[in-house]
């Protein structure tokens, strides 16, 4: 950038440099942490309650409200002189003394009509009966007045009440940053970190006690008495973000500043190397820049260094807007030369989204024993919280359909939740602790409920991996328990930038379901079952009852089962082979004795030929049908049993013996 005044001679040179930033966030590029972790980033005292805070289950007096979260995760509610939203009375600050602080950002524009309406931010008024209004903070005909009344129990006298003020910014419809620091009597407003004293404060006498209950509202003021309904009243149009009250401490104005500072503005490089003769200064949010010099070439390269910083490591994007306007002096006359301002642009790119990525054991199974320790039971000793990005390189750039490449990143987290999944904790027998110490040099803070823990503020991630780590699940009555289910989760941004899901089974392990288990195993069919004396179980297996067999007592209980079986077959077969034995001696000795006989004397006569065949056949017939006799004797003798062959058998074979030595009366044929 030059300019050129054709040879003109100059006395001075004024050069003014504007960073337009309106239309991003809430007036520039912020951090978009949730209020809570950016006080607690910025030093803020604790203590403070968040009026507007996202809609959940736990906070859903905003749900009704209009949002609009779509600007960088920033979380703004949009009043539309229709809408307002009741405080919970579990939420409201009770002891409001001397001393406390109210801080919100508030974007506003002129009030429509001749005679506006007062248009309420905050109110604590009367819930029934009456309509007094305690403290409340409203805009009226561009001027922000801020309403305290005392007690009677406080105060007795006549006192401030009223304290007024008149700017251009309550009116100019951009985002402003305002706090109130109330140290009775005296009231102080910060707008943008700039202080500003009331031009008016009007008196009043405290209001008289009462019993009545009171009704803290958001976005109007609930007139509860001396009408015939109930309703809302005194309407608010604009747009606020971050209304919190914090009772019994004042903010200091570094803490304030931080709250509200801009991380993006301009700057000058090489500012060691700028001429001497130049002056610059620049406004408190930086986006103004004002040189003035003598010498034009100085003024040209003094331009040249003027820079964009953005200070945010996943900067908003989007163009910001750059006006250049200069103004020159003549020797002996104001203005000379006109010279036209100039229009630029810078344009911010999307960042690298990071992945944030959770890692660790996702099963765990202890004994009920161990949920009954003094410590508890640890869920994520082995947790890994990593960050990466995708970077491109050139070959990347030049093929852009294949992937970059991973790169791990460290950047900070604003807040991570473990969830109870299925059934709430039981408070009675249930609760999820973490150790006070675990906190200590750290920017974290941490919430506790029935539905799980949150841990919020910003600080690095190695930080939290630390912190969650400490986190301990306890069980009174583990015996009632099979399994838990946990969820983690953790966030960059306030929701910007998500992990993913990770999810931790807690399984109980019982002594008794251990043994039954062992049990069947172990336990022999009911066709085996074996009674064995106590003393040998208990001396092989002191640690088993007597009425459990182990697996080596079966074994040997079968060994010795089929070690019978054998013998008693064995004794069988030996008894069988000398029955058959005797038989054959029987037999043998039967047909000695009747053929010894030498005085028998055999006549064969030749006509009856013919009947020696007969007789032969009948003859051995008569044999077969004694061998199928015997046949089907031996055959039943085995079926039977040992004991029974023996007192069986001697009988028949007494009978085949009588039976052999008659055969010769039957069988001769003569």
């Amino acid at each position: 950038m030059q300019l050129e005044t054709c040879g003109e001679p100059l006395s001075l040179v004024r050069t003014t440099v504007e960073l337009q930033t309106s239309h991003i966030g809430k007036g520039c590029d912020r951090e978009t942490y949730s209020e809570k972790s950016l006080q607690k980033l910025c030093g803020a005292s604790s203590g403070s309650t968040d009026l507007l805070p996202a809609p959940s289950t736990a906070t859903n007096w905003t749900a009704a409200l209009v949002t609009d979260s779509g600007r960088d995760s920033d979380l703004i509610f949009r009043f539309d002189g229709h809408q307002a939203a009741k405080i919970p009375d579990w939420v409201v600050p009770q002891n409001l003394t001397d001393h406390f602080t109210i801080a919100t950002w508030m974007k506003h524009g002129p009030s429509p009509g001749l005679r506006a309406e007062k248009e309420t931010l905050l109110c604590n008024s009367d819930k029934t009966e009456m309509n007094r209004h305690h403290y409340s903070l409203y805009v009226h005909n561009c001027r922000l007045v801020f309403l305290l009344r005392r007690d009677f129990t406080q105060v007795d006298t006549f006192r401030p009440a009223e304290f007024h003020w008149k700017l251009e910014q309550i009116c100019d419809k951009e985002w402003h940053y305002y706090v109130i620091n109330v140290e009775f009597p005296v009231v102080t407003l910060y707008v943008d970190g700039v202080t500003y004293d009331p031009y008016l404060v009007t008196d009043d006498w405290p209001i008289h006690p009462s019993q009545i209950d009171m009704q803290l509202t958001v976005g109007a003021c609930w007139q509860g008495g001396e009408i015939t309904k109930p309703r809302f009243t005194q309407y608010f149009r604009g747009s606020l973000s971050g209304l919190t009250i914090r009772p019994g401490t004042i903010e200091s104005q570094k803490v304030i500043s931080c709250l509200q500072a801009c991380k993006e503005g301009l700057d000058i490089n090489s500012l060691e190397s700028l001429d001497k003769s130049i002056k610059f200064h620049f406004n408190p949010a930086q986006s103004i820049l004002v040189m003035e010099g003598e010498d034009l070439e100085n003024m040209n390269t003094a331009v040249r260094k003027v820079s964009y910083i953005n200070s945010r490591q996943f900067p908003t994007a989007g163009i910001r807007r750059l006006q250049i306007s200069t103004t020159v002096q003549c020797f002996g006359e104001d203005t000379c030369i006109t010279i036209p301002s100039i229009d630029a642009v810078v344009m911010v790119l999307h960042p690298s989204e990071p992945r944030i990525t959770i890692t660790g054991l996702e099963r765990l199974t202890q004994p009920a024993a161990d949920f009954l320790t003094p410590g508890g039971l640890s869920l994520f000793q082995d947790l890994h919280i990593v960050s990466t990005v995708t970077r491109a390189d050139s070959t990347t750039r030049q093929a852009a359909h294949l992937p970059g490449l991973l790169e791990e990143i460290i950047h900070n987290l604003d807040y991570c939740d473990v969830l109870v999944l299925g059934e709430e904790l039981i408070p009675e027998q249930e609760s999820l602790q973490l150790e006070p110490s675990s906190l200590l040099g750290k920017h974290l803070d941490a919430t506790n409920s029935t539905s799980g823990m949150s841990i919020y503020g910003v600080d690095s991630m190695s930080n939290y991996e630390q912190v969650v780590r400490q986190v301990r699940y306890f069980n009174r009555q583990p015996g009632q328990l099979t399994e838990r289910m946990f969820r983690l989760t953790c966030s960059e941004l306030n929701g910007r930038y998500t992990s993913n899901e990770f999810n931790l089974e807690v399984t109980v392990w019982h002594s008794s379901d251990t043994e039954e288990h062992i049990s069947h195993m172990v336990a022999p069919p009911p066709y085996m079952q074996v009674v064995q004396p106590p003393s040998m179980v208990n001396d092989l297996y002191p640690s088993h009852v007597s009425g459990v067999p182990s697996a080596a007592t079966v074994v040997i209980v079968m060994c010795i089962a089929a070690l019978v079986v054998a013998v008693v077959l064995g004794i069988y077969r030996i008894h069988v082979t000398h029955q058959q034995d005797v038989r054959l001696a029987e037999t043998t000795k039967v047909a000695d004795v009747n053929w010894d006989d030498s005085a028998l004397t055999i006549t064969v006569n030749p006509m009856e030929n013919l009947e020696e065949p007969q007789c032969a056949e009948e003859e051995a017939s008569e044999e077969e049908e004694d061998d199928d006799e015997e046949d089907e004797e031996i055959t039943s003798a085995e079926s039977d049993d040992s004991e029974e062959e023996v007192d069986v058998q001697l009988p028949r074979m007494q009978h085949s013996s009588k039976k052999g030595q008659s055969w010769d009366k039957t069988t001769r044929c003569y």
